[in-house]
């Protein structure tokens, strides 16, 4: 007797990923999600962007209310709380009211924002029918575009249950802070600021390195291999000593991260006085000219003193 193969159900479709803010970790993880055979439409202010997303396959949206009709789930990388309230709320807004029919009923908030402001939108979503999930990113471009960033998570479990799938072909380690929004913008703060206490101590024993007549590159290796080592370290100070400041994470924003980490302690007495003094540097650096630059440009501010 011949077996009879039994027929098996095609897979369902993929759900179609929006992703609005398609910049320095916005379009690698649209890349990323993209190669992994997930429909990706995209919206940003830059054409030059949008364009390469077109070129890549992606589809673009006027704005962000079209990519909430297209897309299933709407995925927002977008520097501060201000692009944020307009990307939801504005003109042509994914909230945008009157609208036609809404397909994303749930947004992800991906900025590295003040978790006052993410419980803010959270409930205003809420309040027109849309979940929200408490989701700030970290780990660069390179690890953004692999899908092996870390993520910290905080929204119900019944919100977060239809995307686990896509989170975790987002990023390989996410982290469920609690069910509270705003709790995962609490930890990413905390933990921009031990980046930004890192990144500045690096700089600052290159430098001292440098000027002690020591081989910095040499000087580096031993950190990496020692006691000192710390991630941040090895990826920032290694292209700061090629002189390389092309921006992957601009001086700008871990200035502004570090900035609402120290407001975030100081609303709870907290006192910080190593990222108080982390701080000072950032600004410096932007201060002097340098905000585009990447964030490793910190260490031009002990090179180069000023007089």
């Amino acid at each position: 007797m011949t077996a009879t193969a039994t027929p098996t159900s095609p897979p369902p479709p993929r759900p179609t990923i929006g992703i609005v803010g398609i910049g320095a970790m916005g379009l690698p993880i649209a890349r990323n999600l993209h190669r992994r055979g997930y429909p990706v439409v995209v919206r940003d202010l830059r054409a030059d962007a949008e364009h390469e997303a077109h070129a890549a396959g992606m589809g673009v949206c006027a704005s962000p209310c079209e990519l909430a009709q297209r897309a299933d789930i709407a995925v927002v990388v977008v520097v501060d709380s201000a692009q944020i309230d307009v990307v939801l709320f504005g003109d042509g807004g994914i909230a945008a009211q009157p609208a036609p029919p809404r397909r994303a009923r749930t947004v992800m908030l991906c900025s590295t924002i003040a978790p006052h402001d993410t419980a803010a939108f959270a409930q205003r979503l809420g309040a027109l029918g849309i979940a929200a999930i408490d989701a700030p990113i970290s780990g660069g471009p390179a690890r953004a575009l692999d899908g092996t960033m870390s993520m910290m998570l905080a929204a119900p479990a019944a919100t977060l249950a239809p995307w686990r799938s896509l989170l975790a072909d987002m990023a390989a380690k996410r982290f469920e802070v609690s069910g509270t929004i705003g709790d995962a913008a609490k930890a990413k703060l905390v933990n921009n600021l031990v980046a930004g206490i890192n990144l500045v101590a690096g700089a600052e024993a290159l430098a001292l390195a440098e000027r002690l007549g020591l081989d910095a590159r040499r000087m580096a290796e031993i950190i990496g291999a020692s006691s000192g080592a710390s991630w941040i370290f090895e990826d920032r100070m290694t292209r700061a000593l090629r002189d390389d400041f092309e921006p992957r994470a601009a001086a700008r924003i871990l200035t502004k991260d570090v900035g609402l980490a120290t407001a975030l302690a100081a609303s709870v007495r907290q006192p910080t006085p190593l990222a108080d003094a982390a701080l000072a540097r950032f600004r410096e650096t932007v201060e002097r000219g340098w905000a585009e630059l990447d964030d490793a440009a910190v260490i031009k501010t002990y090179r180069t003193p000023r007089p």
